[in-house]
């Protein structure tokens, strides 16, 4: 776990693909309770500390996640993101490049439960939520291309569905149609930027979270075209 900022009132952590944001039924340790666990010793506080979870990232993907330190925090953070008021940017590794450089991608999403998994549809179909991304090619080695998304709106899985149904699935997605796992488990999205203004303090934050240090995020960071 790696800390990009912190304050009285927000802690914002690079998260590591594999780990789990909040304690789910696998009983394997969030990273909610790493936080905790960091402000405890660093803070030397007895008793419990109050970490709050105001978003969630996929347990495959990598990048920026924020928690709040006060309640104050967690509630204005929860209705920011709830109202689409935080800017996030991702980047994504693919196999297939799509058929345009730069696009936005309007689907209607609808999850099933019992697969934990969404699909998108083309026209509005019953309980669908309408999906909208925007992304661009920002890289390119031999065989795979980053893109950089950025969300619209916030759906289940929707950059992982979205860029499947355009056919070029995320690298290691077997989920949604990537052709081969990646050895860690991983797949290949990373949370890169986000900016927001401070719930509390009203300036406006923005950080970036390096990316998994291995030889294809490398090579394409290397081949970044901005």
């Amino acid at each position: 776990m790696t800390v990009l900022y912190e304050d009285n009132h927000l802690v914002v952590v690079n998260k590591a693909p594999g780990e789990i944001v909040q304690g789910d039924k696998t009983g394997d340790k969030p990273l909610s309770e790493e936080v905790k666990e960091y402000l405890k010793v660093k803070y030397n506080k007895p008793g419990n500390v109050f970490c709050g979870v105001t978003h969630r990232l996929d347990r495959p993907t990598s990048g920026i996640v924020v928690f709040a330190k006060t309640s104050k925090a967690l509630s204005r953070l929860n209705a920011m993101f709830k109202n689409n008021e935080i800017d996030k940017t991702y980047w994504a590794v693919v196999k297939k490049l799509p058929e345009k450089t730069e696009a936005t991608l309007t689907h209607y999403l609808i999850k099933n439960e019992r697969t934990n998994k969404s699909t998108a549809y083309d026209v509005e179909k019953p309980n669908t939520k309408k999906s909208v991304l925007h992304y661009k090619v920002i890289g390119q080695s031999q065989n795979y291309n980053l893109l950089e998304v950025d969300l619209e709106t916030g759906r289940h899985h929707q950059i992982r569905c979205q860029l499947s149904k355009i056919g070029s699935p995320i690298k290691g997605d077997l989920k949604y149609g990537a052709e081969r796992s990646n050895p860690d488990g991983s797949i290949s999205l990373h949370a890169r930027k986000i900016a927001f203004i401070h719930p509390v303090s009203k300036e406006k934050i923005e950080l970036v979270a390096p990316t998994p240090d291995d030889v294809l995020w490398n090579a394409l960071i290397n081949t970044n075209v901005h």
